[in-house]
């Protein structure tokens, strides 16, 4: 049994904490807390194994919150650890932990691939390069942005390869999350240097991709617009429907209204933490012209990168093929049903 350490209990941490919770090919070692907090009290009444710094051993005291020993004893306990820290913190604890220890790491999206605070040099995409993290040190996981671009991406690169000439991709991105206390402020902010489209080239590499993002006030998902230039006419709505109908953790709607209700949906039908954990084309807003595709889907921003983290474990750790790998995330998930349920819902 391989035995996981989670660094970190914010959105994804939780979310992780979870999954793996459920996955009985792995031992949760525990999670790291890094306050003394509500959060904490939450992982210790999920029956979580709390590891802390020791700067925090007597204000947990204080607080009277158990745990069980330090984050240190956790790594060295772990034969992999997945940093679910706040971004930017990967590349510390990299470098303090993980490389004295010489433990593999799986960083999230938003860490570096590139430069002096590159943590990885790949970033991985179970759509794309399932099989090329397969005995890695260090791996990224894309984020819900990337790893939704991914999604739609390389199906369509897959169907028509050399017909396609160009991708420009909006993102319309969520402010916060439900969970968050940030404010959501009455703007809209624009990105002028998106990691995202370095992170699609990584993966991607001979792409031609365009990539703006803008932050909208909204905390339910993010929205992506995405063209895709065709050298002759298009294929038929039909043709890309039926492709992306058998695509693992893709659901086609038509009728949602917004972003909102999908995510009320989710919540009302009691997936976990309210995620669908896939994106939804919205099949209302499809659009073919001339030479061009134009295609809309949400996309989950706290759920998208649970079971992508799944996977990489399955062909990181486990060197599952990918069929196989696919069929135990999605008895994790159910993605399987709660795809047919969003579907009868919005149809």
């Amino acid at each position: 049994m391989v035995k996981l350490f989670i660094n970190g209990y914010g959105n994804i941490g939780r979310r992780l904490a979870t999954a793996f919770n459920l996955d009985s090919q792995v031992d949760l070692i525990g999670i790291a807390k890094y306050k003394a907090d509500e959060r904490a009290k939450e992982a210790i009444l999920k029956g979580y194994r709390i590891f802390i710094p020791q700067s925090l051993e007597q204000e947990f005291k204080n607080n009277k919150l158990e745990f069980t020993g330090f984050i240190e004893e956790a790594i060295k306990k772990s034969d992999i650890v997945i940093d679910a820290s706040k971004e930017g913190l990967g590349f510390n604890n990299k470098q303090k932990f993980y490389l004295p220890m010489k433990k593999r790491a799986i960083f999230q999206g938003g860490e570096d691939s590139e430069g002096k605070y590159s943590v990885a040099d790949i970033i991985h995409n179970s759509r794309v390069n399932y099989d090329k993290v397969v005995d890695k040190s260090y791996v990224i996981q894309g984020s819900c942005n990337v790893s939704g671009m991914g999604r739609v991406i390389q199906p369509l690169i897959d169907h028509f390869g050399d017909r396609i000439t160009r991708y420009d991709v909006t993102l319309i991105r969520r402010w916060a999350d439900l969970e968050d206390l940030t404010e959501v402020k009455d703007s809209i902010q624009w990105d002028k240097n998106p990691h995202h489209q370095d992170d699609v080239h990584n993966f991607i590499p001979d792409i031609n991709l365009f990539v703006d993002a803008y932050k909208v006030p909204s905390r339910m998902m993010h929205l992506h617009q995405m063209s895709i230039r065709f050298r002759d006419k298009t294929p038929t709505k039909n043709e890309i429907l039926e492709i992306f109908s058998k695509e693992f953790g893709v659901v086609i709607l038509n009728g949602a209204k917004g972003t909102a209700e999908i995510r009320k949906k989710a919540l009302d039908m009691g997936f976990a933490h309210g995620d669908t954990n896939m994106i939804h084309i919205h099949e209302e807003v499809m659009r073919t012209q001339d030479d061009v595709l134009k295609i809309s889907y949400s996309d989950d921003q706290t759920g998208m990168v649970i079971p992508e983290n799944h996977l990489l474990v399955q062909s990181l750790i486990f060197k599952k093929p990918r069929k196989k790998a696919l069929a135990y995330t999605d008895k994790i998930f159910e993605l399987s049903k709660k795809k047919k349920i969003l579907q009868e819902e919005f149809k």
